[in-house]
This record gives C-alpha cells, sequence and structure tokens, in this order.
C-alpha cells in the first residue's frame, strides 16, 4: 500500500512531471461494504462505508488534444494518448479507468479536451476495497468541476459504473462508486440499488470502543475475470426461471417453491442474494436502534451465506474470519466481489494487537502470503483537496 501524500506534495509530483502546476487536486475513497454483496447488481440492498485510503488526482487542462497520465504506483512512466482518437482499443492498464471516465463524459456531450493527469493511490489494488472506483470517482468530479459540466453526484455514480462496465470490462453495479461518492464522516451509505436512493446510517465505531480491521489476504482478483461474471450470470438465470424482473423481487418465503424451480447450484446463488438483501435490512435497524456493538453475528452469517451458498470465498478469507472470530471478533466477513481480496472484522479496540497476532501467526502457519492488516474508519465521500 502506497504511502499517503499531502495535496501539497501531489501537486510537486505533477510540477515535477509535467512542467506546470495542475489546475487542482481531487481526491476520492476506496470503500469497506460493511454488508451486502453481490445484492448490488440484482438491484437490492448495500450498506458500504468510505475508508481513510483514497485515490488522488491533480488535473491540468491543455490546449491541444493530447492526454499525459501518470501514476505513483511502480515504474511505468507517462502514458501519452490522443484524445480525439480516444477509443476502447486505446485504453488499457489503469490508463482504463481515468480515460474510461473521459470517454463516458464525451458519450454524454462533456468534452475536456486534452489535459495532464498526476494519480496517487494509497488504496490497495486487488484487496477488494474498490481501488477502481476510487480513480473514477476522483477523476469525474475533476472533470466535472473543470468542464462545469453540472452533474449531480449520483449521476457521476454512473459516469463511473459506466466506464467500469463498458471500458474496463467488470460487470459490477453502483455500489462501489455510490459509496466512494456519496459518503460522510461517520456513517455508512444504506443504498437502495433499484431506486437509486440513498441515506447515511450512523457508524461511529470510536463511541463505542469498536474499530473495523482489514484483513488484505494478497490473493489478487480481477472483476473482468470469469467468476463474478458467473454469478451474475447464475443471479440473471434465477429472476428469469422465477419470472421476476430482478432477484431483489424475491423474498426468503418464495426460497421453498425456488427450490423446486431451479438447479441446485443456481438455488443456492438465489439464496445469498435473498438472504444477502434481508441481513442488509436488519443491519441497518440494528445500527438505527442499537449501534454497532450488535452486528456482529449479522456479518458472520454474511460470511458463512457467501462461503457455501455463493461460493466466493478462498481458504485465505476464510481463516482469516475464523481467527478474528476464536480470538473476540464481534463479527467477520470477506468483503467485496470475492475470489480473494480482504476480510474485515468488527473488534472492540482494546483487542486489536491480539486479532493482528492471531491472523499473522495463522497465515505463517498455513503457509500463506504474510496478509497487510490495518484499522479503517468512516470517512467523507469524494472531494476537492486543493
Amino acid at each position: 500500500m502506497s504511502e499517503s501524500l499531502s495535496p501539497e506534495q501531489i501537486v510537486e509530483a505533477f510540477t515535477a512531471a509535467f512542467g506546470q502546476a495542475p489546475d487542482g487536486v481531487w481526491s476520492a475513497p476506496g470503500r469497506v461494504n460493511l454488508i451486502g454483496e453481490h445484492t448490488d447488481y440484482n438491484e437490492g440492498f448495500v450498506l458500504p462505508f468510505a475508508i481513510d485510503r483514497t485515490a488522488g488526482v491533480a488535473i491540468g487542462l491543455r490546449q491541444d488534444s493530447t492526454a499525459r497520465l501518470l501514476s505513483s504506483y511502480g515504474d511505468q512512466g507517462v502514458v501519452t494518448v490522443d484524445m480525439d482518437s480516444l477509443s476502447h482499443d486505446t485504453m488499457s492498464g489503469w490508463t482504463a479507468y481515468p480515460l474510461g471516465v473521459v470517454w463516458v463524459l464525451g458519450q454524454m456531450g462533456v468534452s475536456v479536451g486534452g489535459f495532464d493527469l498526476f494519480l496517487h493511490s494509497t488504496v490497495p489494488s486487488g484487496a477488494g476495497l474498490s481501488s477502481s472506483a476510487a480513480i473514477e470517482c476522483a477523476v469525474a468530479s475533476a472533470f466535472n468541476e473543470l468542464a462545469a459540466a453540472g452533474l449531480s453526484s449520483k449521476e457521476l455514480v454512473l459516469v463511473g459504473q459506466r466506464a467500469e462496465n463498458e471500458v474496463v470490462g467488470a460487470p459490477t453495479g453502483i455500489l462501489d462508486q455510490s459509496a466512494s461518492l456519496l459518503s460522510t464522516q461517520g456513517h455508512a451509505v444504506f443504498l437502495d440499488c433499484r431506486t437509486q436512493t440513498s441515506r447515511p446510517v450512523p457508524l461511529d465505531l470510536a463511541a463505542d470502543g469498536l474499530l473495523v480491521l482489514v484483513v488484505d489476504t494478497k490473493v489478487t482478483h480481477a472483476h473482468a475475470t470469469g467468476g463474478y461474471a458467473a454469478r451474475r450470470a447464475s443471479c440473471e438465470l434465477g429472476a428469469q426461471v422465477l419470472g421476476v424482473a430482478a432477484l431483489r423481487d424475491v423474498t426468503a418465503a418464495d426460497l421453498g417453491e425456488a427450490a423446486g424451480l431451479l438447479d441446485p447450484e443456481t438455488f443456492r446463488r438465489v439464496r445469498h442474494i435473498v438472504t444477502e438483501n434481508q441481513r442488509v435490512l436488519d443491519t441497518v435497524a440494528v445500527l438505527d436502534d442499537a449501534g454497532p456493538g450488535a452486528i456482529g453475528a449479522l456479518l458472520t452469517a454474511s460470511h458463512a451465506s457467501m462461503r457455501d451458498d455463493f461460493e466466493i470465498s478462498c481458504p485465505e478469507l476464510d481463516l482469516a474470519v475464523d481467527t478474528a472470530l476464536s480470538h473476540g471478533a464481534l463479527g467477520a466477513r470477506m468483503t467485496g466481489g470475492g475470489f480473494g481480496g480482504s476480510a474485515i472484522a468488527l473488534i472492540r479496540a482494546a483487542s486489536e494487537a491480539a486479532v493482528r497476532t492471531a491472523v499473522l501467526a495463522a497465515f505463517a502457519d498455513a503457509g500463506f502470503t504474510t496478509p497487510d492488516i490495518f484499522a479503517v474508519s468512516p470517512a467523507p465521500g469524494a472531494r476537492r483537496l486543493q
């Protein structure tokens, strides 16, 4: 995970690379999905929160049609693109995220011309914390302002999602971009993915002496590859067979009948979505009524459903969850698209060292790659820094 840079340091890096100061610096956070996995593209409910790990972009507009892009990650150098010939074929690697956003804006009639861009991100890539959406939302926020596009935050959510779907090739819903753009300090975002309505839900962990510990297993995943797309296809098949617009319309009471209509694998996929939607609603109700200390069992039940019914966990994620629970975590689950990435554990702040030590020891004993373990807190959404 990259070290954090101040806005001033990002400006300095931009100026050193491109020979002039940028027009501004914008930032957007990654996210932890507290609960509600794979429910978003089924028009269901999700409950993410933005984290204090962000993608920062410095951007300066140019007078020509050239775009020059540089990332602090790795040693890739400046990527130069002719914006007049921008197409799916010219966007690859990390530049597909910012260029994809610019392409979508252009499709909407918002032309930005040439620009220079410097990216610095502290959101771990491949960890299931939505590093891609952080980049997309920072860039979308920047060009919304620089091009005076006047798009609302909810419209920018759809810009980021379209870039992810049509350019990157990942069939994701609106969860990640909504968390990055709509979050507020100390709150989760309760999002209805059918109506795109949302509201903040109090998640003041510190007041209750709690924290969320992220265990990045270092098992990388890629949304554009088969596992995610296969799960989405299963959900679409389930909805088709059951005669509903989306699995959002299936309730727990319908599962008995569904079991007789669906093949066993598709039924398990459907059961996860149906029960996960209910867990999101239950978690929101508990947070409103009793606070975060009472949601642990719901988080743990969510992991069991993802492991057994949706089958998107892996040995490293299961070990992280089981070890955290056996050392005092109130609840734990994998988070993100699955097939790797991160687990989260809701723990008492006083037990952080014990849980961290236990997970590291368990991974070492199993011969797994050493995980990256860090605490996160609910943070604000995308904004201009300078």
